[in-house]
């Protein structure tokens, strides 16, 4: 053991200690922006209109008069890490006072943002999203789940959902907020993908966060969210959006245009085979004309190489697909061979999303 701390000499011991480090209490970064978040920090900086000095901000949260002088352990961490920012409180005085600002990733985490990723974020810490990972091990070891999820709760993901109502709310309301941030850059950068369409089936839509965007976006748009009867039951459409309850590996309804939000990577290649005939069958009406809209990551065969934040997310969504579904993310190598498989001819894919893509295919 000595003479291999000598062969990597000091600078690569301590670097490499500081590498370990790093990823062993990066789960302190998403703990102390989940308090942030609980105790509206974002709100409170937010609503103060101007740099908040650390004294005031301290003074209006909820906490225990005795842990005040912990609030500033946790800013700091947070505006190291990229949430928070100081600024000076004033600019026409000699004052070298500062206050907290917010950033463009803390203002995403307000409330009443239209596009806040709250609700996302709070799931994906929840510790009920938490226990599937102390099973991986295990999993990994047999052959009797085809999750680990699956191994903590002893059901899919899906079927957790349908008996527990407070978890099934929590999820949707997720991925609704993810939808309207991605739907709306989505519409604002690839307009075109949109146009000509005359009716639009959302398989697997959700509260149907995705539809209602089109929808207003495109009035002439005739939208349906398409969803398990569990998931649209009780929810109101409107003009040219309405709810219908389902099985896409039965049947989907037919249509111009078949939109897909991160629905592939949940499931396996051979379920994907199974979803994406029956969109073929869906938009057969339209012949050529018709196509399906996917919206999701496209794994570049370097994505290792890459050393970026966007190749980076993508690996860990696919990690956090094979501990909850089982499902994965995929090259574009290995989703022209499911549209081949279900009878696709062509592709097309706008990378216009950060770590997802625009995917059209065509019959």
């Amino acid at each position: 053991m000595e003479s291999q701390n000598k062969e990597l000499g000091a600078t690569r011991l301590l670097d490499a200690q500081n590498h370990i480090w790093k990823h062993t209490f990066s789960f302190i970064n998403s703990m102390c922006l989940k308090l942030a978040t609980e105790l509206n920090i974002p709100e409170t900086i937010h609503k103060h209109g101007k740099p908040m000095p650390l004294p005031l901000l301290v003074s209006s949260l909820q906490i225990h008069p005795s842990k005040s002088p912990n609030v500033y352990r946790i800013m700091r961490l947070l505006t190291y890490s990229g949430f928070f920012s100081l600024q000076k409180v004033s600019e026409t005085d000699d004052s070298s006072e500062q206050g907290y600002v917010l950033t463009d990733a803390s203002t995403l985490l307000l409330k009443d943002h239209p596009l806040s990723t709250t609700p996302f974020f709070l799931v994906m810490v929840d510790p009920n999203l938490k226990r599937p990972w102390y099973e991986l091990t295990n999993w990994l070891q047999t052959d009797d789940y085809p999750s680990p999820f699956h191994m903590a709760y002893g059901k899919k993901i899906w079927e957790h959902a349908k008996v527990d109502p407070n978890f099934n709310h929590s999820f949707n309301e997720a991925m609704a907020s993810d939808t309207r941030l991605v739907i709306s850059v989505a519409i604002d950068t690839c307009k075109e993908v949109f146009m000509g369409i005359k009716s639009l089936v959302d398989v697997g839509g959700g509260t149907g966060a995705t539809a209602k965007a089109v929808a207003e976006a495109f009035h002439d748009i005739e939208c349906i969210v398409f969803d398990l009867p569990h998931v649209v039951n009780g929810l109101q459409g409107s003009a040219n959006l309405n709810f219908v309850g389902g099985n896409m590996f039965e049947a989907i309804p037919p249509c111009d245009a078949i939109l897909m939000k991160w629905i592939l990577h949940d499931w396996t290649d051979e379920e994907c085979v199974k979803i994406l005939k029956k969109c073929k069958e869906g938009i057969g009406s339209r012949g050529r004309d018709g196509k399906l809209i996917i919206i999701d990551m496209v794994l570049e065969d370097d994505v290792v190489a890459k050393r970026s934040k966007s190749a980076e997310n993508q690996l860990l969504v696919d990690v956090l697909l094979m501990v909850l579904y089982p499902g994965k993310e995929r090259t574009e190598k290995e989703l022209a061979n499911l549209f081949r498989s279900a009878g696709f001819s062509d592709y097309k894919i706008h990378p216009v999303l950060g770590s997802r893509s625009i995917i059209e295919v065509y019959p």
